[in-house]
Parts: structure tokens; sequence; C-alpha cells
């Protein structure tokens, strides 16, 4: 007889060159900070500690509070060092538009 697989959630941190994709044993009530605590990437990743993070399940933001269910993926969200809206303008202004993943092109 094969065990039941135990439930468990997965914690996502991407930075421009790499992604880092942890699976957490999901345990009773715990919440989306929680599950990135015991991810371990806040001791991994220096630019987490000590902030706050903006969190997020499947692309949606949600409190950090949220209680997870099986399955649920958190998503830790880096702040943007460019307003997406303005790098199109400027990149409009020299005949340029985006390309996949924000990479810039030629028309």
């Amino acid at each position: 007889m094969s065990r039941p697989e135990a439930p468990v959630v997965e914690v996502a941190y991407a930075l421009p060159d790499r992604q880092f994709l942890v699976r957490v044993e999901l345990a009773e009530g715990m919440t989306a900070l929680g599950a990135v605590e015991a991810s371990g990437l806040r001791e991994l990743h220096r630019e987490l500690a000590g902030r706050s993070l903006d969190l997020g399940i499947f692309g949606q933001p949600v409190p950090s509070d949220r209680r997870l269910k099986n399955g649920d993926r958190v998503e830790i969200y880096r702040a943007l060092t460019t307003d997406p809206r303005e790098a199109r303008r400027r990149l409009a202004a020299q005949g340029r538009t985006m390309g996949p993943a924000g990479a810039a092109r030629s028309r």
C-alpha cells in the first residue's frame, strides 16, 4: 500500500536571471508568510530579510496572514525598478517596443 502524499505548497521567488521554487509541507493553519519562513528563502536572499513582503498566490496579491490550502503557490514579489508605463514611453520615443518577458526590440 502506498502512503498518501503529504499536502504541500510551493514558494516562488524570481530574480531577473533565476527563479527559486521551494516545496514546503503544508502544516495545519499555515499562512502565506509562514510558508515563506518555512521555505528558507529569506535566509538565502538578504534583500528579503527584515522587511515586509508583498505576496501573492497564483498571481493574485494576498495578505501575509492568508491561510493556505494544498497545492497553493506563494509568490514573493520584488519591487519594480522602473514603472512599466514609463519604460514603454521611453522605448516608443526610441522607435522600439517591449518584447517577450520585457525585452526591448526594434520595430
